[in-house]
């Protein structure tokens, strides 16, 4: 292990790329772009890190695996910079983010598995169980535009009928299931590629199971990444303190 030496906690790039993991490159490159706070140099102009620069590379990877690369260089920046206020609302939106997107993807596989069941003992379908574009949307709490817009990325089949007015959508039982199933993959974060493979899956298997075998896997990383973000928020919090 490597460790610091007595006369002022001096580290080379060299050491602390071998206690981090972190090529050299890297560690001048997050200390050009304000990762961590610039090295002090020695006589010979050779940069010397410390302790602290290397608990900063560890809370960063952490971060980084929380929220993303790019924000995590920002708020490793900006918790330096920041008055104190707007530097811990700056990490408590990331907890409130991550909290966000772990919700929607567990209303995302409720509604998926009442959407299964409802499968399983749903009878024939009939002409009553039809619902007007206006009736669906409302039903869904989304726009008309987005259910046109799902037509159009093939997500929803709606059929047409023609009524004095002239042509109209009508949703029968399936189109209706299929966009119950996209208005909850989409407030889940999913993008249309992905909800039309799942759409495609469940018309081709009449399951969702695949879809929540990967809403389960998505719920777990976030677990991980809800993890990477404490143990970062640790360090973070002791670089805003030190500030103030």
């Amino acid at each position: 292990m490597v460790h610091a030496d007595a006369a002022g906690d001096r580290l080379s790039t060299s050491a602390v790329s071998a206690i981090t993991g972190y090529s050299v490159q890297q560690i001048r490159n997050l200390e050009a772009l304000e990762v961590i706070a610039p090295a002090s140099r020695a006589a010979n102009g050779y940069r010397q890190f410390s302790a602290h620069h290397v608990r900063d590379l560890r809370a960063y990877r952490d971060l980084a695996a929380a929220v993303g690369p790019v924000l995590a260089r920002r708020a490793m920046r900006e918790i330096r910079s920041l008055p104190l206020a707007e530097a811990a609302a700056l990490v408590c939106s990331f907890h409130t983010a991550l909290n966000r997107e772990r919700d929607e993807a567990l209303a995302a596989q409720h509604a998926l598995r009442a959407i299964r069941a409802e499968a399983a003992v749903d009878a024939e379908p009939t002409t009553e169980d039809a619902m007007t574009i206006t009736e669906l949307a409302g039903a869904l709490g989304v726009r008309t535009s987005a259910l046109r817009f799902w037509e159009k990325a093939g997500l929803v089949s709606p059929e047409r009928v023609i009524t004095m007015a002239g042509a109209a959508r009508r949703y029968p039982l399936p189109a209706i299931r299929e966009a119950r199933i996209t208005a909850a993959l989409r407030a889940a974060g999913y993008r249309i590629p992905d909800v039309q493979r799942a759409i495609t899956a469940i018309r081709d298997l009449q399951d969702v199971g695949e879809t929540l075998d990967a809403l389960a896997s998505r719920i777990d990383s976030i677990a991980h990444r809800a993890l990477a973000l404490l143990r970062a928020g640790t360090v973070i919090s002791e670089i805003i303190a030190l500030r103030s």
